[in-house]
């Protein structure tokens, strides 16, 4: 049996997997509209019911949107804080490091011109004596 070139070959046990998730995921979606179906027909047959499990849900709601309410002003007093944190401790920090950089350019720009520039022009001048006393001595065989 030959490989295609990009082509995996798919185990038998994880296909099998495969396959009875999505049994089991359909099966699962049949379930709950039959529960739902269900839930219409009776609640449409008893008025009293109906209204007590529509007075349940709305309090439901009014809790969720409290929930809710109460994680969003979380969520700005995070996110106050985070704004807070980044202008006061990372700008600086930022700031520093910039400066630090600076520095460092500036060092080496330094270093490049007062010491490596003249220690070039040294090895040359001595490569370039080295070579005119290699071309005056005379070579020995």
């Amino acid at each position: 049996m030959e490989k295609i070139e990009g082509c995996e070959e798919i185990e038998p046990e994880k296909s099998g997997r495969k396959t009875l998730s999505r049994i089991l995921i359909v099966l699962g979606v049949l379930i709950l509209v039959g529960l739902i179906v269900l839930a219409i027909i009776y609640l449409t047959q008893n008025p009293t019911v109906t209204t007590n499990v529509r007075d349940i849900f709305i309090i439901l709601l009014a809790f969720e949107s409290f929930v809710i309410g109460l994680a969003l002003i979380i969520l700005v007093i995070q996110i106050a804080s985070l704004i807070n944190f980044i202008q006061n401790e990372v700008r600086p920090i930022i700031a520093d490091t910039q400066e630090t950089i600076n520095h460092i350019k500036g060092t080496s720009e330094f270093i490049s011109k007062r010491l490596v520039t003249p220690v070039i022009k040294i090895n040359s001048y001595f490569a370039g004596f080295k070579k005119i006393l290699d071309l005056l001595r005379p070579r020995r065989r």
